[in-house]
């Protein structure tokens, strides 16, 4: 049971927040909750108008004389279950449970990402033995897929110059700062011809099995890309028989790697023997480049009712996916000159998906500079307007910048050597904190991001270190406690 985990506030909260369903843009019944949460500890609470929430506490005695502290997480998680998972996101609760030392969720996200952020939030305003001066908890809404409540955050809300974002995924690495990022979709409108005569046998193929992962944090680990390998298999191997691609898809979220792609085909039955031959080629090849990476991949052939396929893409159509999705890039573009073992820039390319007669190709670009990153949109835009195809830029926002002069950030680095008798790493991390946008709105506050050991978040592989969860509390709670020490 999460509730005898210590310490006990957290893990009780964090054990509601898992009966409680709130993928990104279904938080209703999650703000439901830290609103009730809020009225029956008597903490005041307010909602802005694009759902974020904000919850003060006045100090403790002998504290209020103690600079303000706003202590922020988001009340969304990453939706991703494994194949054969049966479970629904917008209305089960979370499988969370203990093993060993972590706690992980059956066959899903567990959402410790950022649940156990908000949860320590929470906990700090109810804990009675906790010393602080005034607090400010945030809480945004549909961080995982946009950022929309800290794109939404109005100056002059807060009162707090100082803010800790909880956030962040690595027990004893405190983050001062995080890459931009930037959305970009390429649409291409695909017509379809009748299945050619001599197509007698319809096939599902799936690559899956793999890790996935953050399209930031894991990005540099050199995890297979479902929908490139597949669009691979198409373009190098399945050239070789005549097929005709009936539809595609692969991946779920942008800022997660995709683990599965499907396509569906039509072929002669005479062919079959030799697609199934080219699978297991392919699959031999893939094992000996990534096996150590990714242990379970896996390609299956599967056949579809008849009735499933009623039509095929055009060959002029069939080949500008294949070929766009094979020469397409992703992954890590470049290292940090600066920053030792610190991606600089990078892109994902998360989902594909046919749609009303419509191929969508959605890519998450992030870097920790600006022109690099706008270098990645123009390479995108051109290979774009090669293929005549249509593209949208959207959700474009700046990185935050390091500030190792800090006041807070030396707080925590001396309340961390006085705990545990070490220094803590100071990071920048390859992903998008809500801090970066915090700064359009309040440029003078100053920010932290720290957090427990999270392995895997947006993957059903996500877990939560239960000893990190207890050492992060112990930072937390005495960086409040000493709040007097702030400048």
């Amino acid at each position: 049971m999460l509730s005898t985990l210590k310490p006990k506030f957290v893990w009780q909260i964090f054990n509601d927040i898992c009966n409680i369903p709130h993928p990104s843009h279904h938080e209703q019944m999650i703000t439901k909750y830290i609103v009730d949460f809020a009225n029956s500890h008597h903490i005041s609470c307010e909602l802005d108008k694009v759902g974020n929430i904000l919850l003060t506490k006045p100090a403790t005695k002998g504290m209020e004389h103690c600079p303000s502290i706003a202590l922020q997480a988001h009340m969304d998680m990453v939706p991703q279950k494994n194949e054969g998972t049966v479970h629904d996101f917008f209305t089960d609760p979370i499988e969370a449970y203990v093993d060993g030392e972590w706690v992980k969720a059956k066959g899903t996200t567990l959402g410790a990402d950022n649940g156990i952020g908000l949860a320590s939030a929470l906990a700090v305003l109810i804990d009675p033995a906790i010393e602080h001066g005034p607090i400010e908890v945030l809480v945004t809404t549909s961080e995982e897929t946009g950022m929309h409540g800290a794109f939404g955050l109005q100056p002059n809300w807060l009162k707090s110059h100082y803010l800790i974002n909880t956030d962040s995924e690595d027990e004893g690495e405190i983050f001062t700062g995080c890459a931009g990022g930037v959305d970009f979709t390429s649409t291409f409108a695909v017509t379809y011809a009748v299945i050619p005569e001599k197509h007698d046998c319809y096939m599902q193929i799936a690559l899956k099995g793999l890790k996935g992962g953050h399209s930031g944090c894991d990005i540099h680990l050199g995890r297979g890309n479902a929908i490139k390998l597949m669009a691979r298999f198409l373009a190098e191997y399945a050239q070789d028989i005549s097929f005709r691609l009936a539809d595609i898809k692969g991946g779920s979220l942008r800022n997660a790697i995709p683990r599965e792609a499907f396509v569906e085909i039509s072929l002669s039955k005479d062919d079959l023997s030799k697609l199934e031959s080219i699978i297991e080629q392919y699959k031999s090849t893939l094992q000996n480049e990534l096996g150590k990476v990714e242990p379970n991949l896996e390609i299956t052939l599967t056949e579809v009712k008849s009735d499933k396929i009623k039509r095929v893409l055009t060959t002029e159509h069939q080949n500008k996916i294949i070929n766009w999705l094979n020469s397409a890039p992703n992954g890590v573009v470049r290292m940090s000159d600066q920053l030792q073992g610190v991606v600089e820039t990078s892109l994902n390319l998360g989902i594909v998906n046919i749609e009303d007669n419509q191929l969508y190709v959605h890519f998450l670009i992030r870097s920790q500079v600006d022109s690099a990153k706008d270098a990645v949109v123009s390479t995108l835009i051109s290979l774009s307007q090669l293929a005549n195809a249509n593209y949208e830029i959207k959700g474009g926002y700046s990185g935050w910048e390091p500030n190792l002069n800090s006041s807070l950030l030396q707080l925590a680095q001396d309340k961390y050597y006085e705990i545990f008798s070490q220094k803590p790493k100071i990071m920048v991390i390859h992903a998008g904190l809500e801090c970066g946008l915090f700064k359009q709105s309040y440029p003078n506050m100053d920010m932290i991001s720290i957090g427990p050991t999270i392995v895997s978040p947006h993957s059903p592989d996500e877990k939560v270190n239960i000893q990190s969860v207890i050492r992060y509390w112990e930072l937390l709670i005495a960086m409040l406690r000493s709040a007097t020490q702030l400048k």
